[in-house]
């Protein structure tokens, strides 16, 4: 067996580290209770605000991306209310998941495979059924690699009717990579995670929570304790959290942050759009076909189609033995029939050419 190179990792996360982060989390510990804690809570969350593009406020759980969707269901939903879920994959079907885990009844508004969400498919479903009270929808779908347009569906929930209901987003694999003007198109909850564009480790979800959203959080009855968003208000307005926080983790999402504002938002945004044109192309030049729809094809993760009569598993599990290159396979459906490149938080065009050589060689084989 061939040595293993060094690693190209180009799975949909978590995303390699630069070095100032790798750097920050070895960082000694410090007391979570005390003012250096404090420092750098606030560092991170006045970071983190333009980047969701939010006056309101950012709160950090230490949990997965996972775990901050679970919470954007239980602190906005009570015994009784529906949500309707508007998914284009597997990430939006687990959003679906975990609500009905928790006895919500659940309207699922799905799209094809490769597809965006229609925002005029998720009015007219609002409009048919009034009892809907929470939307939930996925921004980046890295199952497909698709995004929605998060804009014009936002306009379609509050032209819906008045209320609007209540606009939950999955942004864990966009937020830091595409845009994001939460205040402005009014999604009222947006949750992330470290582990994607902001170039951290694993370990913190951040939820953005707009003024709409204190109300329905306050009136929410589902269980819930260690994911309870007023604890964490309350312990945010002093720089804190409920419980044990992951030190370390923040240490680099501070330098990760920092790493972006030197960048800037617009410079990120435009080396994400470039990085993922040239993914695409290289992919269609080796012959593959790309599966999303090219007008929403996404910028942090492409997906295609390995050539017929070729196991994807098996290629993908060659790539990283024998090339030291890590792409996520296809999952649910698409298991074994598509791979994914991604292109989002620390990479650049050296790196997206090595992903191509490296495919190019295997496919050879």
């Amino acid at each position: 067996m061939a040595s293993t190179p060094t690693c190209n990792l180009r799975i949909p996360g978590p995303t390699p580290l630069p070095p100032r982060v790798r750097q920050a989390m070895a960082e000694q510990m410090i007391s979570h209770r005390g003012a250096d804690f404090e420092a750098l809570y606030r560092e991170v969350v006045q970071g983190l605000a333009p980047i969701y593009g939010t006056r309101g406020d950012v709160l950090l759980l230490t949990a997965s991306g996972t775990g901050g969707l679970e919470a954007s269901v239980v602190n906005t939903l009570s015994p009784g209310q529906k949500a309707l879920v508007v998914t284009i994959g597997v990430f939006g079907d687990r959003v679906a998941e975990i609500a009905a885990a928790y006895g919500v009844p659940v309207t699922r508004l799905s799209f094809p495979l490769g597809q965006a969400a229609e925002p005029e498919a998720v009015r007219e479903a609002l409009r048919r059924d009034p009892e809907l009270d929470v939307v939930l929808v996925t921004h980046n779908e890295t199952s497909t690699g698709v995004t929605n347009d998060i804009a014009a569906i936002a306009a379609a929930v509050r032209s819906a009717r008045d209320p609007a209901p209540l606009l939950v987003v999955d942004a864990v694999s966009s937020l830091g990579a595409i845009e994001m003007r939460m205040d402005e198109w009014g999604c009222d909850m947006v949750v992330t995670a470290s582990q994607k564009a902001c170039m951290t480790p694993p370990g913190l979800a951040m939820i953005g929570v707009g003024p709409r959203a204190w109300p329905w959080i306050e009136r929410a009855k589902l269980p819930r304790f260690y994911f309870d968003l007023l604890a964490a208000r309350k312990y945010a307005g002093r720089a804190n959290t409920p419980y044990t926080p992951a030190v370390s983790a923040l240490y680099g999402l501070r330098a990760g942050l920092e790493l972006m504002r030197e960048e800037g938002l617009e410079a990120i945004y435009a080396r994400h759009r470039r990085l993922a044109a040239k993914t695409r192309a290289g992919l269609q030049a080796l012959g593959l076909r790309l599966l999303p729809d090219p007008a929403h094809a996404s910028d942090t993760v492409t997906a295609a189609y390995v050539p017929e009569g070729c196991d994807g598993e098996a290629l993908v599990e060659r790539l990283a033995r024998e090339h030291g290159l890590f792409v996520g396979e296809g999952q649910g459906k698409l298991k074994g029939k598509i791979l994914r490149v991604a292109h989002m938080g620390c990479v650049d065009d050296r790196d997206i050419e090595e992903a191509l050589v490296a495919l190019e060689r295997a496919l050879a084989r």
